[in-house]
Formats: C-alpha cells, structure tokens, sequence
C-alpha cells in the first residue's frame, strides 16, 4: 500500500528536478552570453533569484515530510540527499550570475574571451557536467553521477592552463580580471556539479563516497 510519505517524496523530487532544468538554463545562458559577448544580465539574475526561491520550497517541503511522517533512515537519505542538491543547484545560478555580472562590469555588449579555444572547452567541459548531473538525478543513475568525477577533473586541468596563459596575457588588465573571474566561477560550477553527483550516489546505492 502506498504511504503519504511517497506521495510527498514524490512531489520533492518534482521540486528537484525543475530546479535541475532551471538551473541547467540559468548557466547555460550566462556562458552563451560572455562567449558571444551580449549582455545577459538580468535574466540571468531573475533565473538565479527564482532558484533560490525554489532552494526554499525544497527545504519547506524536507522538513514538512520529517515532521509530519518521521521518515525511516532510508526516506531520511533521500530527503537529506535532495536538500544538499538543492543548495548546488542554487549555487549554479549564484556562479552563473556572477558570470554574467562580471562580464556586464568589465566588458558590457562586446566580446572580452581570451584564449578562446582554452574557455570556450571549460565552457563545454561544464555544461556538460551539469547536464549529466541534472540526467543522473532524474535516472537515478549512481554510476553516472561517480563519473562526473572524471570530467570535473579535465576542467581542473583547463582551468591550471588557462591560469598560466593568464600569467602571461597582454590584454588590458580589465579583461585579464573578467576572464580569470569567468574561469573560476565555471571551476567552481564543475566542483558543486560533482557534490550533485556525491548526493545522487548516495540515493542511488546508499553508500557516500568523495568525487572531488
């Protein structure tokens, strides 16, 4: 027979999962638009700011669920696992807003990418993490979300090379400060989405293990 409590699982992992396209959406737009040098801005912040509204709703409804139906340990993995997500989603859109905010101070309405192929395959490189783990979520998939380890370590390598190309820029000291800004707020979106994938594995088999 079917509890309440699954009913209310059911609709936290609906909240989950449009925070995952959300969030999906909120970086990918950020990235699309300092690559293509438009001003994305604002709608980068309304889609960063509803995230967090829905970082509430998620908790909302996990503390609803403890209180109302005193969860088994296995339930209470679940609720906890999707509370840690929630909160790395949301800091997929803080780190996209910052993208878009770094790109909108330091070179609003033009193009300021340096090293183009080195960002444009961080930029790619990180999509990609989220992505899958906004699939691993919604498949349950603990050997995919284990895997985003390995990307996540080709970003950190992107992101020492393009700090050494950094080193040695002759750009405007501006745009060197907007693409190194860039570059970290993508490394840090690539270590929040393994955090996602540490969360999944552990929904998925019940075991905790470290991806960073």
């Amino acid at each position: 027979m079917s509890r309440l409590l699954d009913t209310g699982l059911e609709q936290l992992t609906a909240i989950v999962s449009k925070m995952g396209d959300a969030a999906e959406k909120t970086v990918r737009t950020a990235i699309t638009g300092f690559m293509e040098g438009r001003d994305v801005n604002e709608e980068v912040q309304e889609l960063s700011d509803m995230l967090v509204t829905m970082t509430v709703s998620v908790e909302d409804k996990a503390f609803e669920l403890i209180v109302k139906y005193q969860p088994v340990a296995s339930d209470l993995r679940i609720i906890n696992s999707y509370m840690k997500i929630a909160y790395d989603f949301e800091r997929y859109g803080r780190y996209a807003w910052d993208i878009s905010l770094t790109h909108q101070k330091f070179a609003p309405s033009k193009k300021c990418v340096y090293q183009l192929d080195l960002m444009e395959k961080m930029a790619e490189k990180t999509l990609q993490m989220v992505s899958g783990s906004i699939e691993a979520l919604r498949d349950n998939d603990g050997e995919m979300a284990k895997s985003l380890a390995e990307t996540e370590n080709e970003v950190d390598k992107i992101y020492s090379s393009y700090l050494d190309k950094l080193a040695d820029a002759p750009p405007s000291a501006s745009n060197i400060i907007c693409n190194l800004l860039v570059a970290r707020y993508l490394e840090r979106i690539a270590d929040h989405a393994t955090y996602v994938g540490e969360a999944i594995y552990y929904i998925a088999t019940g075991e905790k293990v470290i991806l960073r």
